[in-house]
């Protein structure tokens, strides 16, 4: 990264780690624009005024796969604004998961450790978790009653205080089991819903977005300048990850893209108003252009339990958030404004797709199959994305190492012609064709 971009990125680390705790004025978040929103910047004349990319990847952020550097910047001068088929009405889209794509960890993960160590977590409904999500077994209930009890309805849970409340929240949020071995959930995972996820959302209610976006800035002021590796204790529950850090070759490439008139989402399971709260701080990347796990409102503006709708599902369904095949329903409405039965679909025209996406999990791949030109694949060993990442349907994949603290190969190969998706059903190509072969994890080492 060039001197002006570390500074310009350690200005906004430092501006998010002074501002934890702090009340920060109201972000507005209007609308989001879509593709045919605000008008990217003018090209640069070149010679004989043939216009040039305004950058490309800066060559010394040395962790991109020189390959992927290269595809990427050539992407960068055939649609951005050197391109003559550039319109600056209907640019073109790029699209970005967030935790472990944008940044190392997850910040979801990490603001609701922070809730949890600060009391943050109020007390549900007649003291009725089944109020928090329709998916909690009742043993799941029973063991949260026995835990947590030490609060009204509606006040907040000592759980700083309290290690076995906070043991019991964790357990059920990372394990999906009660501390007792019990599921705590009933269809813990779907194509368009993980219980665990929206739980974390769920959690958050009966606060402000205002207010939420304060915890999300103080969990990653708490997070960001920890070593990677650094892990936390919540309750007695040892071994959490405390560290969150934005990779800055995504950095780069986000403010790159924008530069050349490409016009930059992030589509995250994490909720709203976490990653809203630093994506432009962190990346320039504003937040109406930021598609989280989207609450709905009371009469008071505070944040419930409930979800906004996408698609066919209607709100307060709570059956589809951001995550899976409900990423692709909210980018084809917010992004590309199809109409309703279209939304969870992928787009016959390809100009109501986004040319580039890049994700890092299972969960990533419906909206990164749907790319038009460039699908980037972070490897963390995810069957489903690694196995169409090798499979490389129509040479439009790119693999990239994770640029901290990168996996291991993946001795075995990926199990291709054998895995299962979330619904059961055989994994497939995003031609929806089953896999003939199974494939070697063969691109895992930074250069």
């Amino acid at each position: 990264m060039p001197s002006f971009a570390r500074s310009l990125a350690g200005f906004r680390l430092s501006t998010l780690a002074l501002a934890g705790g702090l009340a920060w004025g109201v972000l507005a978040c209007v609308g989001p624009q879509g593709p045919e929103g605000d008008a990217g910047p003018q090209g640069t004349p070149g010679r004989d005024g043939v216009p040039l990319p305004v950058r490309l990847l800066d060559d010394k952020v040395g962790r991109w796969l020189p390959e992927n550097r290269t595809r990427i910047n050539t992407m960068l001068s055939t649609l951005g604004i050197a391109s003559p088929t550039f319109d600056p009405k209907n640019r073109p889209v790029a699209v970005f998961d967030w935790d472990n794509t944008v940044v190392k960890n997850d910040l979801g993960d990490a603001t609701f450790f922070w809730m949890l160590k600060h009391d943050k977590v109020l007390q549900p409904a007649d003291k009725d978790w089944s109020t928090t999500s329709r998916y909690l077994t009742p043993e799941a209930r029973s063991a949260l009653n026995g835990a947590c009890d030490a609060a009204s309805p509606g006040e907040p849970l000592p759980t700083s205080t309290t290690p076995g409340c906070a043991d019991e929240l964790v357990s059920i949020y990372n394990r999906g089991q009660t501390l007792a071995g019990q599921a705590a959930w009933n269809n813990a995972i779907t194509l368009t819903l993980n219980t665990s996820y929206a739980w974390a959302a769920q959690l958050q209610a009966g606060y402000t977005p205002e207010e939420l976006r304060g915890f999300a800035r103080s969990a990653y002021a708490e997070n960001a300048f920890n070593p990677p590796g650094t892990t936390q204790t919540v309750g007695t529950t040892p071994g959490l990850a405390y560290h969150v850090q934005v990779y800055e070759e995504m950095v780069d490439l986000i403010e790159t893209l924008q530069a050349n008139g490409f016009d930059v989402w992030v589509a995250t399971a994490s909720p709203q108003f976490v990653i809203d709260a630093v994506s432009e701080e962190l990346t320039g990347i504003k937040p109406n252009r930021v598609i989280g796990i989207r609450t709905l409102t009371d009469a008071r503006g505070r944040v419930t339990a409930h979800f906004q709708g996408c698609g066919t599902v209607a709100d307060g369904a709570d059956t589809l958030i951001t995550y899976d095949q409900g990423k692709r329903c909210w980018i084809n409405k917010l992004i590309f404004r199809q109409p309703t039965e279209r939304q969870l679909t992928r787009q016959e025209d390809a100009r109501a797709r986004q040319v580039f996406a890049a994700g890092d999990s299972d969960t990533d791949l419906a909206f990164v199959q749907d790319a038009t030109h460039l699908k980037l694949a972070i490897n963390r060993n995810k069957v489903q994305l690694m196995c169409n990442a090798y499979a490389n349907h129509q040479g439009s994949w790119l693999v990239q190492p994770m640029f901290v603290q990168p996996r291991a190969q993946q001795t075995a190969s990926y199990p291709c012609t054998t895995a299962l998706d979330a619904a059961g059903q055989p994994i497939t190509n995003e031609q929806g064709n089953r896999f003939t072969q199974d494939h070697g994890d063969s691109v895992y080492a930074l250069p």
